[in-house]
């Protein structure tokens, strides 16, 4: 059994707290100052159904992304969750993290299934920064250790992330994908 590394358990238990700890401070200041959306019948089943929607993208790409990443990425017995090739071409070819980008609208669709408007509009927004600055701060010089001047090159080639239509299309797209 392939066993998950230290730092994706952090990384994991720092999302988990993230979403779970918004939750419960969100539906606290909801009661004080958001009382009337949060009692709307109305607001309730808009915001579930828009947050249900992007849940759905959301999984959709991440899955799409996270089957081509392993494909392509792995090679020999690794931790689950880890690469140890570089991978620059498909949906890697158009932005450098197109998993977390994803993932990253996650707090967002999360707080609109919950319905809390402190959650909607404070704490998904600063949830969605914490993420990017992990990326920034931790998995960009990962990548750069790991990849070494490989990365540094692709770095330079491909953005961050990457609002084109033509690059979101491709997330969402099913892709057969064979190992290399």
């Amino acid at each position: 059994m392939k066993k998950i590394s230290l730092d994706n358990i952090f990384r994991i238990f720092i999302w988990l707290f993230s979403l779970i700890g918004g939750a419960i401070v969100s539906i606290h200041f909801d009661k004080i100052y958001f009382y009337d959306w949060f009692n709307s019948t109305t607001f309730h089943v808009i915001s579930l159904l828009t947050g249900y929607l992007l849940l759905k993208q959301i999984l959709k790409a991440s899955r799409n992304t996270g089957r081509y990443l392993a494909a392509m990425g792995r090679q020999g017995n690794i931790p689950r969750l880890q690469t140890n090739r570089l991978v620059t071409s498909g949906r890697y070819a158009c932005m450098r993290h197109p998993m977390h980008f994803g993932l990253l609208f996650f707090p967002f669709a999360f707080a609109l299934l919950l319905g809390s408007p402190t959650f909607i509009l404070i704490l998904a927004p600063l949830e969605m920064l914490l993420m990017i600055l992990m990326i920034k701060w931790i998995e960009e010089p990962q990548a750069e250790k790991k990849f070494g001047e490989a990365y540094k090159i692709y770095k330079k080639e491909v953005p961050f992330f990457n609002f084109k239509m033509s690059c979101l299309k491709k997330l969402l797209e099913e892709e057969n994908v064979q190992k290399k």
